[in-house]
């Protein structure tokens, strides 16, 4: 498996990717990067998170939005 650290199962949280089916949604690591928070933030609000998830996090978002095309507005 590519992604170890990422589980997807149709009966937790909606069939979501999580991280190792702790119930922490990919997106919602992804989004507390995005809002700035530094790894030792997440990490301290979710305790059962080590760093090689966020990593993991950040890699499997990166390779999912390659796999799709995104609309994109013009101006």
């Amino acid at each position: 498996m590519k992604y170890p650290r990422i589980t997807i199962d149709p009966n937790q949280m909606g069939g979501v990717p999580c991280i190792r089916g702790l119930r922490i949604p990919v997106a919602t690591v992804i989004g507390m990067i995005a809002d700035g928070m530094k790894e030792e933030e997440i990490l301290e609000a979710y305790p059962d998170l080590e760093p090689e998830d966020i990593r993991e996090a950040l890699r499997y978002a990166a390779e999912a939005l390659q796999e799709e095309e995104l609309p994109l507005r013009t101006t």
